[in-house]
Formats: structure tokens, sequence, C-alpha cells
């Protein structure tokens, strides 16, 4: 195992693992949630959370399995930039100032650098040259 494919599985499982995590809590916690987007002054808040929720739990699989990677990424560095700005820059959360961060870098990495060796997406193009690192 080379280390740029360890680096670039790692990151898709541990980053993939966070989005999946904070995605199930906009259901599990929904009505805490959509107080939290009410006082982002997001319309809709209810809406917002269902949306936002499935996005962090299927873009966080998809980075986890490496299917689909760059789009994955770039749709939840999105999310991250939105969370920064409405919840960290705006309402000064921990969280969105800390971990949100954390995880725009990643998926810009995986974005940048693709889904690795270890990946579906090097696995269904059948060569690994077409996904580096």
């Amino acid at each position: 195992m080379e280390v740029r494919a360890l680096a670039a599985l790692a990151a898709r499982v541990v980053g993939g693992g966070v989005f999946v995590v904070f995605g199930l809590g906009k259901f599990v916690n929904h009505a805490s949630e959509v107080d939290s987007f009410r006082d982002y002054g997001l319309p809709a808040p209810a809406a917002f959370v269902v949306v936002i929720g499935v996005i962090e739990i299927v873009g966080g699989l998809l980075l986890i399995l490496g299917l689909a990677t760059r789009p994955a990424a770039l749709v939840l560095a999105a999310d991250m930039v939105g969370a920064i700005v409405v919840s960290g820059l705006a309402l000064g959360e921990p969280i969105s100032l800390t971990l949100a961060p954390a995880e725009l870098v990643l998926c810009l990495f995986l974005f940048w650098k693709g889904p690795g060796a270890y990946a579906l997406d090097t696995r269904l193009s059948g060569s690994r040259a077409r996904a580096p690192g």
C-alpha cells in the first residue's frame, strides 16, 4: 500500500464519517436543528435541515466508498462554506469555526487529488492511472 493511497483512503473514511454523523444528527435531533437553522435566519428552516441532512449523509457515504468522489467533495465543500459563513462567522459557533474548515480543506484535497487507489471510482474506471494518489 502506498502512502498517497492510504492518505486518500483515510481522508475519505474519516471525513465521510463525520459528514454521515452530522447528517444523521439533522434527523435524530430534528427539532433542535430546525431551531438552529431558524436562528441562522434561513428561510424554511425545516426544509433546509432535511436537505442539508440528506446532502451530508449521501455525500459522506459517497466519500467513504470513493464513488463520485470529486462531485461529492465539491458539494460537501460548498456545504462547509455555508456552515462557516452562516453559523460560524455570523454567530460564532465553535464547531463551524473549527470542524467545518477542517472538513472544507479535506473536501478540497479530495476534489483536487481524487479518491486514491482504494476507491470504487478507481475500480470502476479499471485504471489506477486515472485516479492518482
